[in-house]
């Protein structure tokens, strides 16, 4: 079964961005350091959603967006005071339409430069949702199978992330299959 969707935006909307609308939030900008440059104020968090029937849920990234056209998890900039698991379910819920209420939270993995971080929720789907393209962020979102993650052309944030991820999503879908 195909658990992709296809983007809800022709390809000339996919190279330009979308005009901006509604206040931003604070947390809505650059920060820039040794390390480089970073999107999110206050960091940025996201969401690794797992289903044991389909896989991991994959956003195939907006052309216009930093690291476009690569492959990387539901998530953005946190907002001033947010914490990370709150910013993260957020973000998915506005991005791929992720409901808080029907996944788990298992643990997070914290990327820590000094002057930013990225925090990865990882949650367990407790009851299966489809994915919805709810903003011009997305060319597509995807369940992917563990095994098939690194077959994609992952963000490089997530690709320096995954090989720490992946025997810990390999043992979970294990516990889950006993």
């Amino acid at each position: 079964m195909d658990h992709s969707l296809a983007a809800t935006f022709d390809g000339a909307n996919a190279q330009s961005r979308p005009p901006l609308t509604g206040p931003r939030d604070p947390g809505d900008a650059w920060v820039e350091g040794v390390h480089g440059r970073f999107w999110g104020r206050f960091g940025a968090a996201g969401v690794l959603a797992y289903d044991p029937a389909k896989g991991v849920l994959l956003q195939h990234r907006a052309l216009w967006s930093h690291n476009g056209g690569t492959w990387g998890l539901p998530g953005g900039a946190l907002h001033q005071d947010e914490d990370a698991v709150t910013g993260a379910l957020r973000e998915a819920y506005e991005e791929a339409a992720v409901p808080a209420a029907d996944v788990k939270v298992l643990f997070s993995s914290v990327l820590d430069i000094g002057y930013w971080s990225y925090t990865t929720v990882v949650v367990h789907v407790a009851r299966p949702f489809e994915p919805v393209i709810s903003d011009p962020e997305s060319l597509e979102l995807s369940w992917i199978p563990v095994a098939d993650v690194q077959r994609k052309e992952l963000h490089p944030g997530f690709a320096r992330s995954w090989p720490g991820l992946r025997p810990r999503m390999l043992e979970l879908a294990a516990a889950l299959r006993q």
